[in-house]
């Protein structure tokens, strides 16, 4: 297992994190003050250099519990409040997208694109406020130096390790089933087309050579896809050009029912007993100590977003028919005085 796999994990996930809460809170018109200070307050404490400087530290990945812990406390450092039900779904839409993400990297080294991806989004939403930028750009210069010298043999376990942690999720999530790129078991499909990775060719020849290395004699073979030659790397520079589009923002305000998850049949949570959940708890309560809610001015009003309703939705092209399942939707509230409430129904 990877001991480099956990600071790609929170960069990642939380940059879905701010997605999913960006466009939820602009199509739910919360003022602009509020959501701009929700979304600063989060990646100020994201990236907050003794929090980061922990987290890159050599250590196993934590449980799903232990992480959804972590990222429930990461959303609440704000005036925004998220109940129990919200924030499971919120948290599987960040581990869906970020799956899809590692699933469809074109080499274990692409990884640190899919994160540069996601850090460049953030560090356009807080673009106005300098201390956040340095934040931003102070860890992208640490990543580069932990990870720059690592070998293809250790992105590999990386990417191993994260795969692992992510072998038990299939969460079906609105956007990813219309777009065809899951299917209603919750997997994903993986097409055999489009480039390949860079510093390989296109599959469908194979040379044969002598004990001295010239080529001898070659021969093609169908390769099952439609592939077409490498473009060009993507850059790990500050302001450098990613080429690789995976971990960009995939939600748009035309689409707020893309928000939606629903949990694949006989799909349940483990609710099992962690023996470690304890020391991981302790360790993380004491590196994101900032983070506690007790650190809310008293008196700042706050705000309420649920993404949880009980009524079913039916889904296209599901087998066997008609099936219940979960379905997330929003409902805001404006607490202080003269509150007030909105919610979206199921359609």
């Amino acid at each position: 297992m990877s001991v480099r796999a956990l600071p790609l994990v929170f960069i990642n996930m939380g940059g879905e994190m701010l997605y999913v809460l960006d466009q939820r809170l602009r199509a739910l018109n919360t003022s602009e003050e509020q959501s701009e200070r929700v979304i600063s307050d989060i990646i100020g404490t994201l990236f907050s250099k003794s929090f980061m400087d922990e987290l890159l530290k050599p250590q196993p990945l934590y449980s799903h519990r232990t992480m959804k812990s972590v990222l429930t406390r990461l959303a609440h450092t704000s005036i925004m409040r998220l109940n129990l039900a919200s924030m499971d779904r919120l948290y599987e839409l960040m581990l869906m997208a970020f799956k899809h993400q590692v699933l469809l990297c074109p080499r274990p080294r692409d990884l640190l694109l899919v994160s540069y991806n996601h850090m460049d989004s953030m560090r356009y939403m807080v673009r106005d406020t300098p201390v956040l930028l340095n934040q931003v750009d102070e860890t992208h210069r640490k990543l580069a130096e932990v990870y720059s010298d690592l070998s293809e043999g250790d992105f590999q376990l990386l990417r191993q390790t994260l795969l692992m942690f992510f072998q038990d999720s299939h969460i079906r999530v609105s956007l990813l089933l219309k777009a065809q790129i899951q299917k209603s078991s919750g997997r994903f499909l993986l097409t055999a087309s489009g480039p390949v990775p860079v510093g390989t060719r296109v599959p469908g020849l194979i040379r044969m050579f002598d004990p001295k290395g010239r080529e001898v004699s070659r021969s093609e073979y169908p390769s099952g896809g439609s592939y077409s030659g490498a473009v060009r790397e993507g850059s790990l520079e500050l302001n450098g050009d990613r080429v690789l589009k995976l971990g960009l923002n995939m939600y748009t305000m035309e689409h707020p029912e893309d928000t939606h998850t629903s949990n694949t049949p006989g799909h349940q949570s483990d609710n099992s007993p962690n023996p470690l959940a304890k020391e991981e708890l302790n360790l993380l309560a004491h590196l994101m100590g900032s983070m506690m809610l007790e650190h809310v001015p008293k008196g700042d009003p706050g705000f309420c977003i649920s993404f949880f309703s009980p009524e079913p939705e039916e889904e296209e092209g599901a087998p066997g028919g008609t099936q219940e399942f979960r379905v997330i939707n929003i409902q805001a509230v404006q607490v202080g005085r003269g509150s007030i409430k909105q919610t979206t129904e199921a359609a």
